[in-house]
Order: structure tokens, then C-alpha cells, then sequence
């Protein structure tokens, strides 16, 4: 509810798992752990209130959308240890056609009372119980069905919770913990976050700074409630959005139909084969990780392909947040490259006194092009003339100022080139007694 997000939704990250169990196992308690959620909670809320979610403007889309299609992969991959088992692959194939025909289907899309995943699943019950009745060898093993706690009275769910030992806020690992798990879970979050903004159909910002609030308060509650540590998860937005979500109504409903499905329901929701819902998360991932978008990536140029491609191969193989950290260093070193090819733009003239270049300057010159600028100026010709107009710069680092003024005074002469500086202002002159 304090999220400006409209359609993401929040849960248990996969990428929190490896953190969850290290962490119970080093504290040896389970209530020292969720002393520390709830230390990550209050740090969440602090990086919130200090605007550190900022960070997630400086995202590329290209990376983005390489995390998406990539976590799309991950989802198809990890659906097919459901369906390797004759019932379980009739239920599949056929849970995969009931959803593409709510998709081309006219007259099924407008049927929103029983949206085409509560078919599947209802279906898929229907199936197994008909496998269970002909016992023809396609029944589905309790392994492959959903598996909840059953409560002989609703009112247990109480007893079960666990609270924060908070004897234990002084010892170093339980803060060790939180700030590891604000630091993994707001990442999560901030990523959820744009991803969020690219699935949803009307396209609207969401504040960086509130979610990371919201969802400090949310680990808050959780820890105290004895519940895991969560973040924004794309998973959960993804089949949200693809439900038709407009509104942050749904991701509401969602966790209070979660409730009662656990405290009234878990007998009938653990009839629902694994199968089914494999179909259905296969199906959100085909629409993360489509064969256009590599496409269409591909017609953007090198520039948005690479970056692109590998943020999808080292989310797939390795995890989201490296993944993404990988995809950040290959963007950022494309944009470099990009940058330095915008620094100059040189022209050629073939003179009866010899060969002219006239190097024009970019309006920005920054210390990443000295390189380019060096090997250019390196690169000219014996006993040609020069001319180097900054006339239209507006800005020159220092670094590149020098090395003009040293080509021009001793390196030119090696090579009898003729310079000449034009439109360089007062401000740009370097002051020869501190140079070497």
C-alpha cells in the first residue's frame, strides 16, 4: 500500500535463498535470523529516506530487458523437472493449449470471471483425479502436487509464528546478515522496480526512493511476524501483469488470498498438480523471453545487441544480480567506446602544398577521449598541416588541453607538422610553467 508501484509485486526472492540458509545456519537460531530482517527492514527504510534509490535511473533498458528475457529462460528451464512424467506432461501439454487459446481466442479473452490460469488449475485437478480413478499409470505422485501444512484448526497458524530474539541485535553477525540482506533485497527491488515500468501496459514511474521505504517496512513486519525477508519479485509482476493487473488492488488481493488459501483451503490446494502451474509459468516465461525481442535487439546495432545478449546469458547461467552487474560493465565499457568516437570529427584535404586535416572538436571533450584524440593525432602524417578548432566545445578536460599543447609545441616538430589552435577560449590555455 505505501508503494507508488502499480503493478509489482512482492514475495520471497530466489535471490535470497543461498543468503536465508547461510544465514540460519551461521546464527544457529532462527529468531537471532529474523532479528536480522528486521535490522534489514530498518536499513531498507533508511536508504529509502536518504533517496538511495536513485541509483535504479542510471539502469540501461537494454540491461533491463536482458534481466527479463534471461529470467525468462530461467523459468522455462526450471518448469521441466514438473513435466518429465507421463500424467504430468498430458497435464502440461494441455494446460499450454487451454492458455494459448485464452490468448487467440476473442470470446475467451472477455472472459475475465474465469481467467484461462484458473482454468489450467482447475483442470489439472479434474485430470489427475480422472488418472487416480482409471489407474491407468498416469497418476500424479504426491511428490509432483503442490505440498502445504495442514492445520487441524485454522486458529494454529498462531502458534506456529516465530519472533525476533532481539537479546541478540549485539552480535556482529546478526548485523553482517541484515546489511546483506538490505543490500541484496533493495538491489532486487530497485530492478523489479524498472522492470515493472517496462511491463506495465500504460508505461507510469513509480518513486525509487518510496519502494525501498515500502519495502523496509514490509521486511519490518515480516521479522516480526517470523517470516522471511522479500523484495519486489519480476516473477510475480510478470504474471500480474500478464493477468491484466492495472491497479496495486490486485497485488493486495493477492497476499490476502495467499492467507486464506493457507489458514482454510491447503487440503484443496494441494491436490493442484505441479504440472499445471509449470504450464502456466512456462508461458509467462516464452512472454519474458520471446524470439522478437532478440530480434529486435539485433536491429538496434552492436551498441544495444551486446550488452543486451549477455546480461540474458549471465542471468541465465549464473544469477540476477551478477547477471546484471556483468551486463552494467559491458553497457558501460559500449558507451565508453560510443563516447569516444564522438570526441572529434576529423576531415581531409589533399592541398597542392601538401595534406590538410581539420580536427573539430565535439562540444565536450572529457579525459575518456584523450585516448582516441592521442592515437588520432599520433596517426597523421609526416610534413602535413593541422588545425584543431574547439570553436563549438564547450567543455575541455585538462588532461586533453595538455595534450593538444604538448603535440602542438614538441611533438609536431619531430614529424614537421604544421599546427594551428583555433577557437580555443581564454579559459582553455594552458599555463606553460606547469608544464613539463
Amino acid at each position: 500500500m505505501i508503494s507508488q508501484s502499480h503493478v509489482s509485486v512482492s514475495g520471497p526472492a530466489a535471490g535470497l535463498t543461498a543468503i536465508v540458509v547461510a544465514a540460519i545456519s551461521s546464527l544457529g537460531s532462527y529468531e537471532l535470523f529474523l532479528t536480522a530482517v528486521v535490522l534489514a527492514g530498518i536499513l531498507q527504510l533508511i536508504l529509502g529516506l536518504l533517496k538511495a534509490g536513485n541509483i535504479s535511473n542510471y539502469f540501461p533498458s537494454n540491461v533491463i530487458e536482458g534481466m527479463l528475457t534471461g529470467i525468462g529462460i530461467i523459468i522455462i528451464l526450471k518448469q521441466t523437472t514438473h513435466v518429465f512424467h507421463p500424467g504430468a506432461w498430458i497435464i502440461c501439454i494441455v494446460s499450454i493449449g487451454i492458455l494459448i487459446a485464452y490468448q487467440q481466442v476473442p470470446a475467451l479473452k472477455r472472459i475475465k470471471v474465469f481467467p484461462g490460469e484458473l482454468v489450467v488449475v482447475i483442470i489439472g485437478i479434474l485430470l489427475n483425479q480422472y488418472f487416480i480413478a482409471t489407474d491407468a499409470g498416469f497418476k500424479i505422485q504426491n511428490d509432483q502436487l503442490v505440498n502445504l501444512p495442514v492445520m487441524a484448526n485454522p486458529a494454529d497458524i498462531w502458534s506456529n509464528l516465530f519472533q525476533p530474539d532481539f537479546s541478540g541485535w549485539r552480535n556482529t553477525n546478526v548485523w553482517v546478515t541484515g546489511i546483506t540482506i538490505a543490500i541484496v533485497a533493495s538491489i532486487e527491488s530497485l530492478l523489479c522496480l524498472e522492470a515493472a515500468e517496462k511491463l506495465d501496459p500504460l508505461k507510469r514511474f513509480a518513486g525509487s526512493n518510496r519502494e525501498l521505504a515500502a519495502q523496509g517496512i514490509g521486511n519490518i513486519l515480516s521479522g516480526l511476524l517470523g517470516g522471511l525477508p522479500m523484495s519486489s519479485v519480476i516473477v510475480r509482476t510478470s504474471a500480474n501483469v500478464s493477468s491484466g493487473a492495472k491497479t496495486k488492488v490486485s497485488a493486495i488481493t493477492h497476499g490476502i488470498l495467499l492467507l486464506l488459501a493457507v489458514i482454510f483451503i491447503p487440503a484443496f490446494i494441494n491436490r493442484i498438480p505441479l504440472a499445471s502451474l509449470a504450464a502456466i509459468l512456462i508461458m509467462i516465461g516464452y512472454r519474458l523471453a520471446k524470439p522478437m525481442i532478440f530480434v529486435e535487439y539485433w536491429k538496434r546495432g552492436k551498441y544495444q545487441f551486446i550488452p543486451f545478449i549477455v546480461t540474458v546469458m549471465a542471468v541465465a547461467f549464473a544469477d540476477l544480480l551478477k547477471g546484471v552487474a556483468i551486463g552494467m560493465i559491458v553497457s558501460v565499457i559500449f558507451i565508453l567506446k560510443a563516447n569516444m568516437k564522438v570526441a572529434y570529427f576529423l576531415h581531409k584535404e589533399e592541398l597542392p602544398t601538401g595534406l590538410k586535416f581539420t580536427l573539430r572538436l565535439a562540444q565536450e571533450v572529457s579525459f575518456l577521449n584523450k585516448a582516441v584524440i592521442k592515437q588520432m593525432l599520433m596517426r597523421l602524417p609526416k610534413k602535413c598541416s593541422v588545425t584543431i578548432d574547439a570553436s563549438e566545445t564547450q567543455y575541455i578536460d585538462y588532461d586533453v588541453l595538455m595534450l593538444i599543447h604538448e603535440f602542438s609545441e614538441f611533438s609536431s616538430k619531430e614529424k614537421n607538422i604544421l599546427v594551428e589552435l583555433k577557437g580555443f577560449k581564454e579559459s582553455y590555455k594552458i599555463d606553460r610553467t606547469l608544464s613539463h
